[in-house]
């Protein structure tokens, strides 16, 4: 099961186990002062990662996939996809 945890500086989204082909997404209305600003963070066995899912300046990305090798957004225009982080292997005591 991939556990996936998004936030911003205001809004927790909490912590969402997704299995195999299933999805998360959330809709928000942008900071009128232009700082709105979405990370998250990404678990599966012994593998983590975590990336910018969302910034103001970034009008284009719109879809996260997650891969064995890491994970990829995709721009909502071209329709590019493009690597955006790896994962990293953990000991059992970073969990």
């Amino acid at each position: 099961m991939l556990m996936v945890h998004c936030r911003s500086k205001d809004d927790d989204l909490g912590a969402h186990g997704l299995a195999v082909g299933e999805s998360f997404e959330w809709s928000f209305d942008p900071s009128w002062l232009g700082e709105t600003l979405f990370w998250c963070s990404l678990a599966v066995e012994d593998k983590r990662l975590s990336f910018v899912a969302y910034y103001e300046g970034d009008m284009y990305t719109e879809y996260w996939y997650v891969h064995d090798d890491g994970v990829y957004g995709q721009t909502r225009h071209a329709n590019a996809t493009f690597y955006e982080a790896p994962w990293r292997r953990v000991s059992p005591r970073q969990y």
